[in-house]
C-alpha cells in the first residue's frame, strides 16, 4: 500500500486501461467520461484491502457495496476480470516489493473481497430490484442553489429515516451520486431529497437547475446505519451542517412517529443566514414536539464551528450522537463528541467518504 500510494493515479490509469483492452465487453458499465468515476473502483478495492481484518466493518461495508453494484449491472462473471486487473496493475507499480508471496495474499484478499459482494448481491436480487425509476413531482428552489426535490418511485420504496440512496439523472447516464433522505417513511410513499448544486457537480448542477417536475431519475437501493435505537431511551445529540440537516429532520420525524418523548437537541450549522434554508422547516417541528431543540450555529456570527458550538451546552453523556455533512465537519465533530466523553459506538454518521476509515 505504501508503494502505490504515492502513485495511485497511476495505478488507476493503467488498472482502467487494462480492464477495457481485455475486456472492452465491460466499458459499457461505467459512465462516457471517466474523470469523476475514474479512481472509485480502485480506491474501494484498496479501502477493503486495508481493513481486510476488520471483519464486521468490512462484511458490511462489502456488502452494502456488492448490492450497490446491481444497478450499474454488474454480475458475479465480472468479478474475475476486475480482479485479474487490478492485480495487473499493483505487481506493475509495486514492482520493488512484489513477489509471489505478496501475489498469492492479494489473490486470497480479492477472492474474499469479491464473493462477500457477490452473495450480497444474489441476496439482494430475491427481494429488490436493482434500481427503481422514480418521477420529479415537485421542484423547490430554496437558495439559488439549494433544491428540494420530491419523487414518486414506481414501486415501493423501503428505507428507514437516517438512510441515503445513490441517484441516477437522464442527464448524465451512470454517473451516480449519494442523498439522504429528507424525511421519515411517508404514507403516500414520496420521497424528498436536499440538494446543493456544487461546481462542477454534474448530477447535482442538474438536480438543482435542470430537473423539473415529470422528470424521470434512477434510484439504487437505500444503505447507511445512522439510523434511531428505538430499544433505548438515551437522548439524540444531532449535527447538521449544509444540506445534512435531511437526514437529521429524517430522524426527528422517526422519533416523533414513534411517540417517544426521548430529549432530541439539534445544531444546524451554516455559514451564513442564507445557508439556513430549511431552519423554518426544524422551527415548526420544535413547536410541535416539547422535546426537541433546535440550535442555528451560524458560522460568521458567532465566530465558531459547529463541534466547538456543542461543547459550550451538554452535558452530553446519556446521548447518542448523530452528525451529517460536509467531511470535514464529520472529521472535527467526531473529534469533538470524543472529547467531551461520548464513546464511539454512540457516534452514528454516514459520511459517504468515510464509511470505512479512508472511505469507499
Amino acid at each position: 500500500m505504501a508503494e502505490v500510494a504515492p502513485v495511485a493515479d497511476k495505478v488507476t490509469s493503467y488498472f482502467y486501461a487494462l480492464l477495457f483492452v481485455r475486456h472492452p465487453d465491460l466499458r459499457p458499465l461505467f459512465p462516457a467520461a471517466m474523470d469523476t468515476q475514474r479512481d472509485r473502483l480502485l480506491r474501494a478495492l484498496l479501502t477493503a484491502a486495508e481493513h481486510i481484518d476488520n471483519t464486521d466493518v468490512l462484511v458490511a461495508y462489502l456488502q452494502n457495496l456488492g448490492r450497490g453494484h446491481r444497478k450499474y449491472g454488474t454480475r458475479a462473471e465480472h468479478y474475475p476480470a476486475v480482479g485479474e486487473c487490478l492485480i495487473g496493475a499493483l505487481s506493475k507499480y509495486a514492482a520493488g516489493v512484489w513477489n509471489e508471496e505478496m501475489e498469492a495474499a492479494w489473490v486470497r484478499t480479492y477472492t474474499t473481497i469479491s464473493q462477500i459482494m457477490i452473495d450480497a448481491a444474489a441476496a439482494d436480487e430475491l427481494r429488490a430490484p436493482a434500481w427503481w425509476y422514480a418521477e420529479v413531482v415537485t421542484h423547490d428552489l430554496r437558495t439559488p442553489d439549494v433544491a428540494v426535490v420530491t419523487v414518486r418511485p414506481d414501486q415501493p420504496y423501503p428505507f428507514l429515516a437516517g438512510q441515503y440512496t445513490s441517484l441516477e439523472t437522464p442527464w448524465w447516464p451512470r454517473i451516480w451520486r449519494h442523498y439522504s433522505f429528507a424525511s421519515a417513511p411517508r404514507s403516500d410513499g414520496l420521497l424528498s431529497f436536499h440538494v446543493k448544486a456544487v461546481p462542477a457537480g454534474w448530477v447535482s448542477n442538474a438536480l438543482v437547475h435542470r430537473a423539473r417536475p415529470g422528470d424521470i431519475i434512477r434510484l439504487g437501493p437505500p444503505a447507511g446505519s445512522m439510523i434511531v435505537d428505538h430499544t433505548t431511551d438515551s437522548g439524540l445529540l444531532c449535527l447538521g451542517g449544509g444540506t445534512g440537516i435531511a437526514p437529521i429532520k429524517a430522524l426527528v420525524e422517526d422519533v416523533a412517529e414513534h411517540g417517544e418523548r426521548r430529549p432530541v437537541e439539534v445544531f444546524y450549522g451554516a455559514r451564513t443566514d442564507h445557508d439556513l434554508y430549511d431552519i423554518d422547516t426544524m422551527l415548526r417541528l420544535q413547536q410541535s414536539h416539547p422535546w426537541l431543540s433546535v440550535r442555528a450555529i451560524i458560522d460568521e456570527q458567532a465566530h465558531q464551528q459547529l463541534p466547538d458550538a456543542i461543547r459550550a451546552y451538554g452535558p452530553w453523556n446519556e446521548y447518542d450522537a448523530y452528525l451529517s455533512g460536509p467531511p470535514g465537519m464529520i472529521r472535527s465533530g467526531v473529534d469533538a463528541l470524543r472529547d467531551i466523553g461520548i464513546p464511539s459506538d454512540r457516534i452514528r454518521h454516514d459520511s459517504v467518504e468515510e464509511l470505512v476509515a479512508a472511505g469507499p
